[in-house]
């Protein structure tokens, strides 16, 4: 593996708010950026950029809609490490979005599926106009046909996005899947950075971000403890173990761990569950595993299973 060239996104506050409706607070998120700084991980995402008012009726935690004169009261003193924040075609308003010298968030990433990446790709010219640094998370690719991902990709080329992520949405790649992913982009968008998104369906999430790593992939989304939508994400802890660069320092993501994440994780539920791991290897939205979870049903696994596979149809007899 190549030494250093690499870049940690933790995803923390705004993949793991999906768990608990971004409701976090403001110590938590503060000891948060502070830990990642220390630990020396490049950019903590600290939430959604969308805007309540596409949104009426989701009430939620603070870092849901992102305030800029919020953030500046969060965080007085930025370090290094930078600031990133997500929004979803649909539920933002780009007149929301201040110019990045007036902002306290340094990049910007734009998640879409595939049938909306004309949208996407117009939010992304917008905000790279506006000085962020952008991103476009192509979502669900384990469904999308290798026709239309080729011509997203002159889609791609033609646009000023500085990162291009490959995302398991649905926790069902493997390490073979990784690797084609990464050289098909590496080969037909050769200009752009790439990123991955994993995870932990299977519990590959780390190690199909390792594979992304070790073939070139820049940008490593993670989150502490793995906190994120279903199964999680690829965590923090694990790869700033596990990258060979000298700025890393796992300590200070354990000491987060300790003071508050032990505690969260027994009041809110993430991570490999059987139903996640049933989703996953069947190539299903985590939607389907999260209701069976919220349901009496939860650890009928089997019954579960059969719902998911059973394709008979049953004629009623005459």
């Amino acid at each position: 593996m190549k030494q250093y060239d690499h870049k940690i996104i933790d995803c923390t506050i705004r993949d793991g708010g999906l768990t608990n409706n971004w409701d976090f607070s403001v110590e938590f998120v503060q000891d948060m950026y502070k830990g990642l700084s220390a630990a020396g991980v490049e950019y903590m995402e600290i939430g959604y950029k969308n805007s309540p008012k596409l949104l009426k009726g989701a009430p939620a935690g603070p870092w849901r809609f992102l305030d800029e004169g919020f953030l500046r009261e969060v965080l007085p003193q930025k370090t290094d490490t930078k600031l990133s924040a997500l929004v979803d075609i649909g539920r933002v308003d780009e007149n929301d979005i201040l110019p990045r010298e007036e902002s306290m968030l340094d990049m910007i990433r734009v998640a879409c599926y595939n049938h909306d990446l004309d949208k996407g790709l117009e939010l992304v010219k917008k905000f790279h106009n506006m000085g962020y640094e952008t991103s476009l998370n192509i979502m669900a690719l384990s469904h999308v046909m290798e026709n239309d991902l080729n011509e997203a990709f002159i889609a791609i080329n033609n646009s000023p996005v500085d990162v291009v992520y490959i995302v398991d949405s649905y926790g069902s790649m493997d390490h073979k899947d990784v690797d084609y992913m990464v050289t098909k982009f590496q080969r037909l968008i050769p200009e752009k950075t790439l990123g991955v998104h994993m995870h932990n369906n299977m519990q590959l999430a780390f190690s199909n971000t390792i594979v992304g790593a070790d073939k070139g992939v820049t940008f490593l989304d993670s989150s502490v403890y793995g906190m994120g939508r279903g199964a999680g994400n690829c965590t923090t802890e694990l790869l700033v173990s596990y990258l060979k660069n000298p700025r890393y320092d796992v300590k200070p993501v354990l000491d987060i761990i300790e003071k508050h994440m032990i505690a969260m994780r027994e009041k809110i539920e993430w991570g490999y569950l059987i139903p996640y791991m049933i989703a996953g290897v069947l190539d299903e939205h985590p939607r389907t595993a999260i209701a069976q979870l919220a349901s009496e049903d939860r650890n009928k696994f089997s019954e579960f299973y059969d719902k998911l596979t059973n394709t008979e149809i049953i004629v009623p007899s005459k």
